[in-house]
């Protein structure tokens, strides 16, 4: 599996200055996170980094289904901001409800990512609240208001854009965006298996809080979205424990994260501070990034990975005061969200072995 997928990005690195759609649609990738960068700053965000991410992970070539993914994805954070603002000032006084909420809401989060028709919606209320929480547990001399404030300004950011972006690119090529309407998948319904895969990422969540109170690891937050992201798999494919396409993204992620976090050591190393040549390591990231991500399925995930890893780390809240040790923080938090959950789907799958096969499932395999 290795072997074969380090083939692959060989062969995408190769073909990465032939000019083409690939090419164009680079531009339009690094246009883009520029652009959020820059509406982050000025809008006065705290971790400017993810509306960069923002704007990376919602650009499409599909025009319609990226503006209909910004809404979604706005819609999500403000619920998940909302229901923190509710619940994470009582959490952070109290081990146990901390854990019982990270676990719970972002259950709730990835199954409706599983299973519903405003699949991302649901994820990003997930997301959302698991970052203000673990934010407030890191930091706990910040506001609970202004850290969801500033996640709907990272979320706005990053979404107007890549709506600007995109709309551009569409009108530049005289492409009929409005008329590329995609089937709308079926309504949410009990699903066993989406269930039982979202607790296990439910069970991963609820270890953090003990994590944090036993080794004070800041940046927690990305390990959480690791422990998300990585469960995002097909429905059909789960099995009784969802080990093997659980653990084939987890080795994709971890490819695409290292490679990504090296460069990103490498460029911090030699630009000495320079704001400039951290700006140009990080657009050419995006290119390499970006053209992993759309030369098939053998490396989408794992350039995905690459330059979310490369942003996180390159992407600061200020240029004026660049912070290398944060940076690492951050590339720590992903890695440790893949080494806590690999157990986790572990012990869930040999227990399931000594259970009876419960057969089939009950619902849509969709949204993944």
């Amino acid at each position: 599996m290795i072997e074969a997928a380090r083939n692959r990005i060989t062969q995408e690195l190769r073909a990465l200055a032939t000019p083409g759609p690939r090419m164009a649609d680079q531009a339009a990738c690094v246009v883009s996170v520029l652009l959020a960068i820059v509406l982050a700053q000025m809008a006065g965000a705290r971790m400017v980094s993810w509306a960069a991410v923002s704007a990376l992970v919602l650009l499409k070539s599909d025009t319609l289904e990226t503006l209909t993914r910004g809404v979604m994805r706005l819609i999500g954070t403000a619920m998940g901001a909302g229901l923190a603002l509710l619940i994470v000032p009582i959490a952070v006084h109290s081990m146990l409800i901390a854990s019982l909420s990270a676990a719970v809401v972002g259950a709730l989060g990835l199954y409706g990512m599983l299973t519903a028709r405003r699949a991302y919606a649901w994820l990003l209320f997930g997301l959302t609240f698991e970052i203000v929480l673990f934010d407030k547990l890191s930091y706990p001399h910040l506001d609970t208001l202004e850290l969801a404030r500033t996640r709907l300004i990272e979320v706005g950011a990053g979404t107007i854009a890549c709506v600007l972006v995109s709309l551009g690119a569409a009108l530049l090529s005289g492409s009929g965006w409005m008329l590329n309407r995609k089937p709308r998948p079926d309504r949410m319904r009990w699903n066993a298996q989406a269930a039982r895969h979202s607790a296990q990422a439910g069970l991963a969540l609820a270890l953090l809080p003990p994590i944090y109170a036993t080794t004070r690891l800041p940046e927690l937050s990305g390990t959480a979205i690791t422990i998300l992201a990585v469960m995002i798999v097909p429905v059909a494919g789960l099995g009784q424990s969802g080990l093997i396409p659980v653990s084939r993204r987890l080795l994709h992620r971890a490819i695409g994260c290292i490679a990504g976090g090296l460069l990103a050591i490498a460029v911090l190393l030699l630009s000495d501070g320079s704001p400039v040549i951290i700006v140009l390591g990080t657009c050419l990231g995006l290119v390499i990034g970006r053209h992993l991500e759309t030369g098939g399925s053998a490396t989408a995930y794992i350039g995905l990975q690459f330059s979310i890893a490369l942003l996180m780390a390159l992407v600061p809240d200020s240029y004026r005061q660049m912070d290398p040790g944060l940076a690492v923080d951050r590339l720590i938090g992903i890695l440790l969200g893949m080494a806590l959950l690999e157990p986790v789907l572990l012990a869930w799958h040999f227990i399931a072995a000594r259970l009876p096969h419960s057969g089939g499932h009950d619902g849509p395999a969709a949204a993944a």
